[in-house]
C-alpha cells in the first residue's frame, strides 16, 4: 500500500511543479466562483439510491410540520436573474495568503483522493494548503455544475453509483474528500453513512448554508416498502447558492438525472408563494395511493459543511 501511495504522490508533485499556483486578492479569488442562476428550473423528483426512477408530480394539497426558518445572510442587492453564491466573510482573509488551486491541480485531486486520503500522514501537508473553506466551495460547486444534465454517473466514473450518493461523492472528490472512506455500518445506505460521518465530525448545522454544503433529506421514498414514513435519511444534494428571498438552490441526482431544485425553509409547505409566482420549493417525494406529494422544505433535515469532513 505504501508503494501505491508513493506512486500516486510522485506524479502529483510533478503536476504541482508544472502548475501555476499563486496568491490572489479577495476580489480576484471571488471572480472564480461560478454564478448561480435562480431562474425557474425544472421540477425533479428525488432519485432514491438503487431504486427505479419516478415521474414529476403536480402540486398537491396539505402541509407538513413547519421547519425552523432559514436565517438569510445579508448580501449586496443583485438582479433577481443572477445571484452569486455567498461565502461567509470570515474565510475571506484566508484567501489573501493561500495559494489558488489551478485547473491542473484541481483535476488531479479527484483521482488522488481515492488513493491518498487527506487523513493520512503522507498527504497531510499537501492537503492542508488547499482545504480552505473557500477553496472547497469553489471546487465542489464547480464540479456539481459540470455534472448538471448527466443521466449516468457510472459513465463519468466507473463503479460510481448512479444515484444521489454517487453524485455528491463525485462533487466532493474534486476537493479531495471521499465521503464514504469511513465505511458503512450494518443496514446503512450511503446517505445515512454520510450523515453519520457529518454528525460525528460535528459538521451538521441549520444556519444559512454556504455553496458546497451538503443538504440532507428524509423519507423521500418508501425505502423499506412498508407504506409508512419511517425510512430515515434517503436523499442528499449539494448547495449551489442562496437567493435574495432565502430560496436555496441545490444540485442533486433526481429522476431525470443531475438537476437543480429549490427549497425555502421560511415557507417549507409552499410550492409557490402566490399563484403564478416563482417556485420556492420543488416536489421531492411523489404522491402515492392514499398519500400526497411532499416538498423539499418539508423533507429537509440539515446542512453539513465540507470543511472538517
Amino acid at each position: 500500500m505504501s508503494r501505491l501511495r508513493l506512486l500516486a504522490t510522485v506524479p502529483l508533485c510533478a503536476l504541482i511543479g508544472c502548475a501555476t499556483v499563486q496568491s490572489r486578492d479577495v476580489g480576484a479569488a471571488l471572480e472564480g466562483v461560478p454564478q448561480v442562476a435562480v431562474a425557474p428550473t425544472e421540477q425533479v423528483v428525488a432519485e432514491p439510491s438503487a431504486e427505479p426512477s419516478v415521474t414529476v408530480l403536480a402540486e398537491s394539497e396539505g402541509a407538513s410540520n413547519a421547519q425552523t426558518p432559514l436565517v438569510k445572510s445579508e448580501a449586496p442587492a443583485a438582479p433577481k436573474a443572477e445571484v452569486g453564491p455567498r461565502v461567509v466573510a470570515t474565510v475571506v482573509s484566508e484567501e489573501k495568503e493561500r495559494p489558488l488551486v489551478t485547473g491542473v491541480i484541481a483535476a488531479a485531486l479527484e483521482a488522488v483522493a481515492l488513493v491518498v486520503p487527506p487523513s493520512t500522514d503522507l498527504a497531510a501537508g499537501f492537503w492542508d494548503a488547499y482545504r480552505t473553506p473557500m477553496q472547497l466551495a469553489r471546487l465542489i460547486v464547480t464540479r456539481s455544475m459540470q455534472l448538471v444534465g448527466e443521466r449516468n454517473l457510472a459513465k463519468v466514473s466507473r463503479g460510481m453509483p448512479n444515484d444521489c450518493s454517487g453524485f455528491v461523492r463525485l462533487a466532493y472528490l474534486s476537493a479531495g474528500i471521499d465521503l464514504v472512506a469511513h465505511g458503512f455500518q450494518a443496514g446503512e445506505n450511503a446517505v445515512s453513512a454520510i450523515f453519520r460521518r457529518a454528525t460525528e465530525g460535528k459538521r451538521l448545522h441549520h444556519r444559512a448554508p454556504r455553496p458546497g454544503d451538503l443538504v440532507f433529506f428524509r423519507e423521500t421514498y418508501d425505502r423499506n416498502r412498508d407504506g409508512r414514513r419511517n425510512d430515515g435519511m434517503t436523499h442528499i444534494g449539494v448547495v449551489e447558492g442562496v437567493g435574495d428571498d432565502g430560496t436555496v438552490t441545490f444540485i442533486h441526482r433526481g429522476s431525470k438525472g443531475v438537476a437543480r431544485s429549490r427549497m425555502n425553509l421560511s415557507h417549507p409547505e409552499k410550492h409557490q408563494l402566490a399563484q403564478g409566482g416563482p417556485v420556492v420549493n420543488d416536489f421531492l417525494r411523489p404522491a402515492t395511493k392514499g398519500g400526497r406529494a411532499y416538498l423539499t422544505g418539508e423533507l429537509f433535515v440539515a446542512f453539513a459543511s465540507p470543511d472538517g469532513l
